[in-house]
């Protein structure tokens, strides 16, 4: 789904300005900054990630899975959001967008399926992703989902992916019973008796460019969809871009489409969670 040019960190991306001033009171916990700026600033989303706290279940199997959780100031009475990570782990700029849910005021729970480790190069990531056990990941997602209706009495819970991460974002809303399922530019292949299960409401983010996450999958998986006889609703988006587009660190991000997609998943999880 990425090669070396489309999903790789771009050294040559222009700096974001940003005076050492509000860096500094960034650092300190005093202000809030834009997403975007946050993840694109490597000390910047370190700092975000360190608010968040690692978590751990043990399934029936007896496997040992963990997780990063951020927590809003309130949070009787919420709706969560569960993160999958895109082919680079969980890093510190997914920790940060769960943060950045916890701050508009879910209980945001940013998941690891590599175990600990995290990817800096495309061909270390591509074996982590590769080496993804199906049966592992079904697990780990199940018990996530009833850890957040169990153990912090979830309202409702949504899902959330990127890439990797967007298809196990749909294969979650297919095994566990879920509130919203936000797919950006995951793998969208499913069969009519797979999408039979689909029953939370879908929104995808969609870039015509994107050589592999292209129209002809998605224009199977509606046809596929259609067929399950699945009554949930689903939006579909295309931006004139390509694949990682709202990743500030990938050499295809895309900052006014980034944008417009973060702010139709926001209105998406209002409107369902």
């Amino acid at each position: 789904m990425c090669d070396d040019l489309t999903c790789s960190p771009d050294k040559n991306l222009p700096p974001i300005e940003l005076s050492d001033d509000k860096r500094r009171l960034f650092l300190k916990g005093m202000i809030s900054l834009p997403l975007a700026t946050v993840l694109a600033t490597p000390a910047l989303a370190a700092a975000s990630a360190k608010n968040v706290e690692s978590v751990f279940i043990t399934a029936e199997s007896g496997e040992r899975y963990s997780a990063a959780l951020a927590m809003p100031k309130n949070p009787e009475g919420v709706s969560a959001v569960l993160l999958i990570h895109e082919w680079w782990g969980l890093n510190d700029q997914i920790k940060s967008v769960a943060q950045e849910f916890a701050n508009q005021g879910y209980i945001a729970l940013a998941v690891d399926l590599y175990q600990g480790k995290v990817a800096t190069a495309s061909e270390e990531a591509r074996k982590l992703m590769a080496g993804v056990n199906e049966e592992y990941a079904n697990e780990a997602l199940r018990g996530w989902v009833e850890y957040l209706k169990h153990n912090h009495k979830a309202a409702k819970v949504g899902t959330i992916g990127w890439c990797f991460g967007g298809g196990w974002s749909l294969n979650t809303s297919l095994i566990a019973n879920v509130d919203a399922c936000v797919v950006y530019y995951g793998n969208m292949k499913k069969s009519a008796n797979q999408l039979s299960h689909l029953k939370a409401p879908l929104l995808g983010h969609f870039a015509t460019q994107d050589k592999w996450i292209n129209k002809a999958m998605i224009a199977g998986f509606e046809q596929e969809l259609k067929a399950s006889g699945s009554k949930a609703s689903t939006q579909i988006h295309w931006y004139e871009a390509n694949h990682a587009f709202a990743n500030p660190t990938s050499a295809r991000y895309d900052q006014q489409d980034a944008a417009l997609a973060w702010q139709r998943t926001s209105d998406f999880f209002k409107q369902h969670l």
